[in-house]
Order: structure tokens, then C-alpha cells, then sequence
């Protein structure tokens, strides 16, 4: 029997909404991005680092997540992986094939439990990574929020070779594809929706350089700078002028994959949210924020 393949890395993600391509300066001038193609319905962004493009917007009726894309080592890999969800019974929305987003590439695109659309991809065109202080380098990790968190965990561990880092009481789960802590994190939510997403800076003087550029430009953190207990990651939250929430963070630690042993982080513990206690627990205004807006995904027709 074949061994199993998991994702290789987290690369990009794309979200969706009415009338977020006009926020396309606040991501470039504020956030630190740079602004890669701008397609009728689309626009991509880069960071400093070797990915083609990390981010997107996309034009659409929908609110929410267009697509999640994981990095994949080779094609082999792609073909592998596509045949074994198959065989899993997971819903592929297309064949491998040659892709046409920035930086090109080979693969493919499925859905999860709560029909969010993920795309897999090998032989992407890198980009030469450039040092910029206080421009995000990738995307860091994706916080999704799930009515059925176990299902969906059952489906990154079983089918996509994720491996649980960390809980958050009964409330989250952390799942690393590569030695980082967390690329997804799961959250306990009435419906599916996108939680945030985490941006990934040089170190802790980078995050507070753009927690510095985002004060000069008129906007404070929602949430932070503090220190999570969890993966001992500093965080900054900022909510977008199109309502998403997004994170500068950096030094997730890396997981020593022979020893490591997941703990179950209790929420009654200030400490456990936020070790320096600078920032506190997120406000009700900002948990409310964080719990999106229902996303239907790509359904079965």
C-alpha cells in the first residue's frame, strides 16, 4: 500500500466579498503588500518572500474565502495527492492541470467538510525574496472557524497528513503541515466562516515597525501587540476595510516532530491568551468580528 501524502506548506489564500478589489491601497500602502496582477474580478499580492502571490481579493456576490492554497513539492506529489482524495471520496473540483494564477504551476482544487475550496500546486514561478523591514514575508497560518470542528480536524489530520500541534480547551485545534506550530487552526462556531488570517514578519521589532506604520496611518490594533501562549507567536490584529480579519505575527515556534506532544491550553488563563498580558482577552466587539460572516463555499450543486 502506497504511503499516505500530506500538504507540503501553507502559500496563499484568496478571499472573496462585494466590493473588496476597492480596498486594494490598503493592503499595498498599509499592510505592506505588493501588488503582483490585477486581473477584470481580481488582484494578487506578494510579499518579501518567494511565493508568487500570498494574498488575493476577488469580486463576488459571496463573502468570505475564495480559495486556500497549499504548496506542494513536485508534481508527482500533486497527482499523488489527487489520486488519494479520490480514493477518499473528497470532492475534486477539476483534474491537475496548468494553472493560470500568478506564478502559474500545476495542480489542483477540492473542497473540505464546510466546502471551502483548497487548491494544491507544485512548480509555481518563486519570486526573489527581498528584505524589507516590516513588510509581511508569507502567510503565516489561517484560523477557520467550523460548526463542525472534530469532522473537519478528522479530514486535515486523515486526508491532508496535518498533525494536531495544540488545543485551545474544547474550543480550537492547532494543526501544523510542515514543522511550524500552525499553518490551520480550527475554532468551534455556529457556522463556517474565515476566523483571520496571519501575516508573517521578519521578528517581534518587524511586527511592532507595522503595528508603528498602521498608528501613522490611522488605525490601532483591534486586538494587541501580545504574546500568545500557544505557539509563543507576538500578535497584532487589524480589522480590513472590507471587515476581514488580519495579524502581524512572527516566530512561530517550530515543533520537534519526536518529542512533541500536544497540550490542552486552557482559556481561563490569561497567560494562555496572551503571556506578556498587554493585550488582554479580545474584546466582544472583536470575538464578534472574528466570527465572520456565514461563508456557503463552493456547495455540491
Amino acid at each position: 500500500m502506497a504511503e499516505a501524502i500530506g500538504v507540503d506548506w501553507l502559500r496563499s489564500i484568496v478571499m472573496r466579498g462585494k466590493g473588496v478589489m476597492q480596498t486594494a491601497d490598503f493592503y499595498s500602502k498599509n499592510w505592506g503588500l505588493e501588488s503582483v496582477e490585477k486581473r477584470d474580478d481580481a488582484l494578487f499580492f506578494r510579499g518579501t518572500g518567494s511565493e508568487p502571490f500570498i494574498y488575493g481579493l476577488r469580486e463576488d456576490t459571496v463573502y468570505g474565502i475564495d480559495f486556500i492554497g497549499f504548496g506542494m513539492a513536485s508534481r508527482e506529489r500533486v497527482d499523488a495527492l489527487h489520486r488519494q482524495l479520490s480514493e477518499a471520496g473528497v470532492r475534486s473540483l477539476d483534474q491537475p492541470h496548468e494553472l493560470t494564477t500568478p506564478g502559474g504551476g500545476y495542480g489542483f482544487s477540492a473542497t473540505d467538510p464546510d466546502d471551502r475550496r483548497l487548491v494544491f500546486s507544485a512548480d509555481a514561478v518563486q519570486s526573489t525574496p527581498r528584505e524589507e523591514m516590516a513588510k509581511p514575508r508569507k502567510i503565516s497560518h489561517v484560523v477557520l472557524n467550523t460548526p463542525r470542528l472534530e469532522e473537519v480536524q478528522d479530514f486535515y489530520v486523515n486526508v491532508l497528513g496535518f498533525r494536531v500541534s495544540d488545543f485551545s480547551a474544547n474550543q480550537m485545534v492547532f494543526l501544523r503541515c510542515s514543522s511550524l506550530h500552525h499553518s490551520i487552526a480550527l475554532n468551534r462556531n455556529s457556522y463556517s466562516s474565515v476566523n483571520h488570517v496571519a501575516f508573517d514578519m521578519s521578528d517581534v521589532d518587524a511586527v511592532m515597525r507595522g503595528i508603528g506604520r498602521m498608528k501613522t496611518l490611522g488605525q490601532a490594533p483591534a486586538w494587541g501587540p501580545g504574546r500568545h501562549g500557544v505557539a509563543d507567536n507576538p500578535f497584532a490584529y487589524f480589522v480590513s476595510p472590507s471587515g476581514f480579519v488580519i495579524e502581524f505575527t512572527s516566530d512561530v515556534i517550530d515543533v520537534d516532530e519526536a518529542t512533541h506532544k500536544p497540550q490542552v491550553w486552557s482559556r481561563h488563563s490569561p497567560e494562555a491568551m496572551d503571556v506578556w498580558l498587554t493585550a488582554g482577552p479580545p474584546t466582544p466587539a472583536m470575538r464578534a468580528v472574528m466570527a465572520g460572516r456565514p461563508d456557503p463555499g463552493f456547495p455540491v450543486p
